[in-house]
């Protein structure tokens, strides 16, 4: 019999977030249920409260960079235990058949990716409830293992905003020899920085903001550039290997195009609401793309926290207790967070 369980969550894109009650599966043969420790708030959690992508669901339970303890396992798990720190991301179920799944690319499946709220619940039907709720129940192909002797609390941020950044990092080659630009000092932004670092390649931050060029070297960055200066912004045309954008708000990526050296990518993992116009010179001069990438899959996500795990990478992070959601939420639409909200779930 399904259980009933305290979650947070919105009745509409205008409500405030309340205390609510939700049901979670009963456990199947390969399910995994763990109670959930922390989780991180994300722009995306803002972006679908808000129906900013007009396709949010209501009753709506956000929250995907998910941290607990297992409590229970079914009956026919073999890849964790009852005590084990785990994590669940973005995804929690695919089509496993289609060309993406086969490559371990879930977040491209034909199918369908079951994301870990507010898509449809092929278990129980209505949409899936997220991580500000109590337990968290899921296909253990699709649970994470959280590394050993890591800060559980501020490695939350990574299970999107880490995986967001490491799959194109990691895609593009960054490394030594490569100049790396982080265009937005966020949440995405300054765990970007540590891991291209990590990854060896020189980095370099690209910001409006007066302090976040202040900040840039203590998050590891070698070098940072106020956008609205010309004349920082000409001191690299043409010398910047790849640009990860992490802007969510419209921006004219053509001065970003512009920066790239021969054969470079501007690679937007922010979500604008408005169009994006290129202009064909950009990309013609030089070979230069504009690209994108998407969270990434089981397999690369479980990859970026050993990652993260061995080089000491985690997130900035400012905790709050359940009855500071709302306020954490209007503070990150202002971008009044340095660099990221942490729901203490205990507290439930």
């Amino acid at each position: 019999m399904p259980k009933t369980i305290n979650a947070i969550g919105v009745h509409s894109a205008q409500s405030d977030m309340t205390f609510m009650s939700i049901q979670r599966r009963d456990l199947k043969p390969t399910d995994v249920e763990m109670e959930i420790l922390y989780c991180g708030i994300c722009h995306s959690d803002l972006h679908q409260v808000n129906n900013d992508f007009g396709a949010s669901h209501y009753p709506m339970v956000p929250g995907h960079e998910i941290v607990g303890r297992v409590t229970s396992i079914g009956s026919a798990v073999t890849q964790f235990n009852v005590g084990d720190y785990a994590a669940v991301g973005c995804i929690v179920d695919s089509c496993g058949t289609c060309p993406a799944c086969e490559r371990d690319m879930q977040q491209f499946c034909e199918g369908g990716t079951s994301l870990s709220f507010n898509t449809p619940d092929k278990e129980m039907g209505g949409f899936t409830f997220g991580g500000f709720s109590k337990t968290y129940v899921c296909k253990e192909d699709y649970m994470l293992h959280m590394p050993e002797n890591v800060d559980l609390a501020a490695s939350a941020p990574l299970l999107c905003a880490g995986i967001t950044v490491y799959s194109p990092l990691k895609h593009w080659n960054a490394g030594p020899g490569k100049v790396v630009g982080v265009l937005g000092i966020g949440g995405l932004g300054h765990v970007a920085i540590r891991i291209a670092k990590s990854m060896g390649a020189k980095v370099v931050v690209l910001t409006s903001s007066p302090a976040k060029v202040e900040d840039a070297k203590r998050l590891g960055a070698d070098d940072a550039v106020l956008t609205s200066d010309t004349e920082q912004m000409a001191g690299y045309a043409s010398k910047i290997d790849l640009v990860i954008d992490t802007v969510s708000a419209n921006h004219d990526v053509n001065a970003y195009l512009n920066l790239l050296a021969i054969d470079g990518t501007v690679v937007l993992v922010g979500l604008p609401n408005e169009p994006i116009e290129i202009g064909a010179f950009n990309v013609v001069k030089g070979r230069r793309s504009f690209s994108g990438s998407n969270i990434g899959g089981i397999v690369e996500t479980q990859e970026m926290l050993e990652f993260c795990a061995e080089h000491g990478i985690v997130a900035d992070i400012e905790m709050v207790q359940p009855d500071q959601v709302n306020e954490a939420f209007k503070r990150l639409e202002k971008g009044d967070v340095k660099y990221r909200f942490v729901v203490d779930m205990k507290a439930l």
